[in-house]
C-alpha cells in the first residue's frame, strides 16, 4: 500500500512539474518520470562520496525535474542549496556541452570538483574532459544557454 501510495504522489508530483516547468529548464530526466540522474541521490556523491539510489518517496523539484534523496537529511540539504548540489549543464554529459552537444551520461563518470557535480558520457570522455578541465568547463558554460535556449522547455 504505501509503495502504491508513493506512486501516486511522485506520477502526481512529475504531473505538476511537467505543467509547471519554467521555460528554459533543461534537465537530463528520464523519460515520463522526470527523474533527474537516474534516480541518484546527487546529495550523496558530495557527502557519502559515491553514487546511492535515492528513495522515491523522499524527493524535491528543482528546475522542473524530480530529484530523489537516499534520506530525509539529503533532501534538506538538497532543498536548501539545490544549485550547490544540481549537476552541472543540467545533469548532461559535461563533455558534451562544451562542444555545444547533448550527450547521456554514465553515473561511473560522476566527479565532485570545485564543488560541483560533473557527469560525463563514458569514461573515455571522462579523460578528454579532464585533460584540459578547466577550458572545458568554460566552454560548457559558455555552451549551456544556447542548448537552453535551442533544447529546453
Amino acid at each position: 500500500m504505501k509503495s502504491y501510495k508513493n506512486l501516486l504522489t511522485l506520477t502526481a508530483a512529475a504531473l505538476v512539474l511537467t505543467l509547471n516547468a519554467v521555460a528554459g529548464d533543461l534537465v537530463n530526466v528520464s523519460g515520463a518520470s522526470n527523474i533527474a540522474v537516474g534516480g541518484y541521490d546527487t546529495v550523496a556523491f558530495f557527502t557519502d562520496k559515491k553514487p546511492i539510489n535515492g528513495d522515491p518517496g523522499i524527493s524535491a523539484a528543482f528546475q522542473g525535474a524530480t530529484y530523489i534523496f537516499a534520506s530525509k537529511e539529503h533532501k534538506e540539504l538538497f532543498a536548501a542549496a539545490p544549485e550547490k548540489y544540481a549537476p552541472q549543464c543540467g545533469g548532461y554529459c559535461a563533455y558534451g556541452v562544451s562542444v555545444g552537444a547533448l550527450f547521456p551520461v554514465d553515473i561511473s563518470t560522476w566527479q565532485v570538483r570545485d564543488g560541483k557535480l560533473y557527469l560525463n558520457l563514458n569514461k573515455s570522455i571522462l579523460k578528454k574532459f579532464n585533460a584540459d578541465f578547466a577550458i572545458n568547463v568554460a566552454k560548457a558554460d559558455k555552451n549551456w544557454p544556447a542548448l537552453v535556449e535551442k533544447n529546453g522547455k
